[in-house]
């Protein structure tokens, strides 16, 4: 099995599989990368195609559906396929498209985010706004008209939501190009509730987790951690020597480690309670656009403009050589890849105008 080279972290880290361990309430049945199953082939179950790049996907949290961006301007939700008789012989088929919203923006589609409860979609824009639609699950449809968030003097490049348990409301994370603030809105009055600042460059990504945590990935080469209680960022992570973008970043289920991907093709696992590098390495030749931890947490997911999507092992120690292996590839650059929310399944977006359903065949 092919592996990647790894550079070895600039400081001691005594953080290993520990992390891992700790992230997830469950074992999961597959084997580490090395072990006796081999090199995943992971299968093109749907694919979908658009008049031009397609940015972006969000999956529903309940993982039936997932909706899909685009540079045309056009939402679409589609339906997550059956996977259950999944051959290795299996030949894509089209996505199938339950909604559809030419024009939803008058620009390019760049993010989109599906609330916690399934029942609101955010989309922002190049054209600086974000459109908040409310969604019916049983029917499929939207419902009333939409709420436009006007605020943001740039090209809104990602968005999370948070849901406010104490008062069972919404709040959407938006941050992009402009004035490089961070803006967290109550979705039921479309008001913006907090301002936080301290970058210096675009927002690039976006993280949430915990209920009031999240993290912001910037131009600036910084990553910043927010908590919705602190005025400030509670903490300022620098991106790995010689220092590049942070173009994307995530945190495992625990809050214990971070994943960053930057433009320069590194990718760095960050132990934020030790305040630490834990390992550098470099699993892809080009820009990483993506990074996500499996639902688990022992499996990293990377997507490049080098048009690969790489999948890492965690299983072992984290400061040790990390096995890699291709398992996706498009015909350009790959922008975004999200995981199903608890399958081993995984949904890709690309400039190829292409957005597949990637998953293992079960048969």
């Amino acid at each position: 099995m092919e592996t990647n080279g790894n550079n070895a972290p600039s400081q001691k880290a005594k953080t290993t599989n520990e992390v891992i361990d700790n992230a997830a309430g469950q074992k999961v049945s597959q084997k580490p990368l090395d072990g006796a199953r081999g090199k995943p082939r992971f299968i093109a179950v749907t694919s979908l195609e658009d008049q031009q790049a397609i940015r972006t996907v969000a999956f529903h949290p309940q993982g039936h559906l997932y909706a899909v961006g685009a540079n045309s301007k056009t939402l679409r939700i589609c339906k997550f396929p059956y996977l259950n008789d999944l051959r290795e012989d299996h030949e894509t088929r089209p996505a199938e498209v339950v909604l559809k919203r030419p024009k939803h923006h008058k620009g390019s589609i760049y993010c989109c985010a599906w609330s916690p409860l399934g029942n609101l979609i955010a989309t922002g824009s190049n054209d600086k706004t974000i459109r908040i639609t409310r969604f019916d699950n049983e029917s499929c449809t939207t419902v009333g008209a939409d709420t436009e968030l006007t605020f943001h003097d740039g090209t809104v490049r990602d968005m999370v939501f948070i849901q406010d348990t104490s008062n069972k409301s919404s709040l959407l994370v938006s941050g992009g190009a402009g004035d490089c603030k961070i803006y967290v809105t109550d979705c039921e009055t479309a008001t913006p509730v907090r301002t936080m600042s301290g970058h210096s460059g675009h927002i690039y990504a976006l993280h949430s987790w915990g209920g009031c945590m999240f993290m912001s990935g910037s131009q600036d080469k910084t990553a910043r951690l927010f908590d919705l209680r602190a005025s400030a960022a509670i903490n300022v992570i620098t991106s790995p020597s010689p220092g590049s973008a942070f173009a994307s970043v995530c945190v495992d289920p625990s809050g214990r480690l971070l994943a960053s991907g930057h433009e320069d093709s590194a990718c760095m696992l960050w132990d934020i309670r030790g305040n630490r590098v834990v390992q550098v390495f470099r699993p892809h030749t080009d820009e990483i656009r993506t990074v996500r931890f499996s639902m688990n947490a022992y499996y990293l997911l990377t997507a490049s403009y080098d048009q690969k999507i790489v999948l890492t092992d965690l299983h072992g120690d984290l400061m040790q050589r990390l096995p890699s292996v291709i398992v996706a590839e498009h015909k350009d650059k790959v922008i975004q890849c999200k995981w199903h929310p608890s399958q081993l399944s995984f949904v890709s977006s690309s400039a190829d105008r292409n957005v597949i359903c990637w998953a293992l065949p079960m048969i």
